[in-house]
């Protein structure tokens, strides 16, 4: 079972003290429509449903994303991190179809007080 890492784009967590930073963590994706996708898009722009061609490249962009977030979460556990924190996206064009996206932030060891008894 995984252990479960808090990221925010933020930069602290609620409650917590951090206590050691780790480093940049990062995860690169590169987007690139398949063969098949590139004529679906074609097609419905011919067809002049140009929505289902953007919607289509919208779902690669976001898997694209979701696996450079996969990829940087790997990272920070990696070194053992407890969070990542000020956590961002960028993307940069490859031509004219495809994009590497990186997803980046702090990784971070954190400290959480102790419950005061009662």
């Amino acid at each position: 079972m995984s252990r479960k890492l808090l990221v925010t784009t933020g930069d602290s967590i609620d409650g917590a003290h951090v206590v050691e930073y780790l480093g940049i963590v990062r995860g690169i994706a590169v987007r690139v429509p398949t063969l098949s996708q590139g004529f679906q898009a074609l097609g419905s722009a011919l067809k002049g449903n140009l929505q289902a061609g953007a919607e289509m490249y919208a779902e690669v962009s976001e898997q694209t994303r979701a696996e450079a977030f996969r990829l940087m979460v790997e990272h920070a556990k990696d070194l053992g991190a407890d969070a990542v924190i000020a956590m961002r996206y960028d993307a940069t064009d490859i031509g004219e179809k495809a994009a590497e996206i990186l997803a980046y932030g702090t990784a971070v060891k954190l400290k959480f007080p102790e419950a005061i008894p009662m």
